[in-house]
C-alpha cells in the first residue's frame, strides 16, 4: 500500500491522534537521546516523529528522515521547517544515502512490515549504526487489528481484504530471531495495545477505518459494501457496542 495523496493525509491524521502521540513518547523513552547525536527515522511519513527527535538532539545534532513517498517528505519538510537539524532522504530502506557508522540510533514506525526483504533493510540499519547503538522498531501484529460492531460477514470481507496491504502480517513474531541473527543484543519488546470505543477526531479508529475502506475499494470491494460497513460501525458506536483493537509492538536492540 502506498501512502500518497488521500491515504497519506489519513496517515498523517492518525500520526497526530492520541495513539500517534503516545507511541512517540514510548520511542523517545527507549532512545534516551543526547544532545548532538545523529538519528535516522526510516519511513518518516509526514515528520511528526522527526520534529520530536530534532528537539531531543538539539541544534548540534542531526535527524534524517527517509521515505519512499515524495508527498510525505514534502509534508515532513513543511512540518520541520523551523528545525535546521532535520534532513530528508528519498529512497528505500535497503539503500540509505548515509555513511557507514554515522547514526547513534535508528528508529522505524510501521514501515518494516511493508518491506518485502526485511533482512536486507536490517543489514542496512547495521551499516549506518555506530557500534553499541540502538535500533527501535514498532510494527503491528495485524491479526489483532480489528473492528467490532458491523455484521460479522461484512466485517470479515473488509478485514480479510486488508490483509493484502502489507508483506508481513505478524512481523514482531519473527523480528527477535532476525535481529539476533545479525548480531543485535539485549533485545526487548513492549506491547502498546489499543482498545478504542469511539471515532472522534482524536481517535485512531476513525482514520484506521478510513484507510481500510479506501484499500478495500482499491482491491475491488464494491463501494456500496464499504459504505454499509462504515454505516454499521457508526450505528454500533451510537449504540455503545463499537470497538477497535490494535496491538503494536515496540522492539529494540543494540548492535555490537
Amino acid at each position: 500500500m502506498e501512502f500518497q495523496n488521500e491515504i497519506g493525509l489519513i496517515q498523517r491524521k492518525m500520526a497526530a491522534s492520541i495513539a500517534g502521540t503516545s507511541r512517540r513518547l514510548e520511542i523517545l523513552n527507549s532512545l534516551d537521546l543526547q544532545s548532538g547525536q545523529q538519528v535516522l527515522d526510516i519511513g518518516c511519513g509526514g515528520g511528526h516523529l522527526l520534529e520530536e527527535l530534532a528537539k531531543a538532539v538539539g541544534p548540534n545534532g542531526k535527524v534524517y528522515g527517509l521515505d519512499t513517498s515524495e508527498d510525505q517528505l514534502k509534508q515532513a519538510k513543511e512540518r520541520c521547517n523551523s528545525h535546521d537539524n532535520v534532513f530528508t532522504l528519498h529512497g528505500l530502506a535497503n539503500s540509505i544515502n548515509l555513511n557507514d557508522d554515522s547514526c547513534d540510533a535508528v528508529v522505524s514506525v510501521q514501515t518494516f512490515e511493508y518491506i518485502k526483504n526485511v533482512d536486507e533493510s536490517i543489514e542496512e540499519v547495521i551499516r549506518v549504526l555506530k557500534p553499541e547503538s540502538i535500533f527501535v522498531n514498532i510494527s503491528i501484529l495485524w491479526d489483532y487489528y480489528k473492528f467490532y460492531g458491523a455484521d460479522e460477514n461484512l466485517n470479515n470481507v473488509i478485514q480479510d481484504t486488508f490483509k493484502k496491504h502489507c508483506f508481513h502480517q505478524m512481523l514482531p513474531m519473527d523480528l527477535t530471531g532476525k535481529l539476533k541473527k545479525f548480531g543485535f543484543k539485549h533485545i526487548k519488546h513492549k506491547p502498546l495495545p489499543l482498545f478504542i470505543t469511539n471515532r472522534d477526531n482524536n481517535s485512531p479508529a476513525r482514520y484506521a477505518a478510513d484507510v481500510m475502506a479506501q484499500f478495500a475499494i482499491q482491491q475491488g470491494v464494491s463501494s456500496d459494501k464499504v459504505d454499509e460497513w462504515q454505516s454499521q460501525l457508526s450505528m454500533a458506536e451510537e449504540e455503545g457496542r463499537f470497538a477497535y483493537t490494535n496491538l503494536p509492538i515496540l522492539t529494540y536492540g543494540y548492535i555490537n
